[in-house]
């Protein structure tokens, strides 16, 4: 009997292993026409492979258990928190160029609240994906207001994009603005509005 296999087991057949990943960035190094084999570039694949993997480290992390872990004992605590300049590097999945900016981060408490530490590492996980800064916006927002049964989430973000200051258009002083709220924060603009005068002091 043939076994058919799961889409998760065709995953682990298609992975890619350091080796042929380093062999890429030599093909790489070879097109944009460089000798792969000059001192300065012989280790320049092993470091590549090694920054891929920092770079987008979020694909291995799961931020719903990051934020698994709440807290009950806050007294009633039932007005917003509000978490702001949290550095964020990120990349662009069209041209794979670096996003560099900072997101500000704000949830309303249901029962219990999460460790602030824990903000920004959801930030965190989804910035080390390919990426387009309007989902980012929305993936930190939403898996915020799931994971911790909150009454509202905002998020926003201020970021360059660099592969529209580098190349393209070139516009370097250039920075995109994204919001995203969720409950109280889209229901009732004054929160919206405490929200937003608070990021901006």
């Amino acid at each position: 009997m043939k076994l058919v296999k799961s889409e998760n087991e065709k995953s682990l057949d298609n992975k890619i292993t350091d080796e042929e990943a380093e062999q890429a960035f030599v093909k790489i190094i070879k097109y944009i026409g460089e000798d792969p084999t000059r001192e300065g570039l012989l280790s320049t694949p092993k470091r590549l492979v090694k920054a891929f993997k920092e770079y987008f480290k979020g694909y291995n992390e799961d931020p719903e258990k990051i934020l698994a872990k709440t807290f009950g004992d806050v007294e009633g605590y039932d007005d917003m928190v509000v978490q702001k300049n949290i550095s964020l590097q990120s990349h662009c999945e069209h041209h794979m160029a670096p996003i560099i900016g900072v997101a500000h981060v704000a949830y309303i408490p249901g029962e219990r609240v999460v460790g602030l530490s824990k903000l920004a590492r959801v930030v965190e996980v989804f910035s080390k994906r390919l990426q387009t800064q309007e989902r980012l916006t929305m993936q930190i927002a939403k898996t915020l207001m799931k994971a911790l049964d909150a009454k509202g989430v905002a998020v926003s973000i201020d970021a360059t994009h660099q592969c529209m200051t580098m190349r393209g258009i070139k516009k370097e002083q250039a920075s995109t603005v994204t919001n995203y709220y969720l409950g109280k924060f889209k229901e009732d603009l004054s929160y919206q509005n405490r929200y937003l005068r608070f990021i901006a002091k």
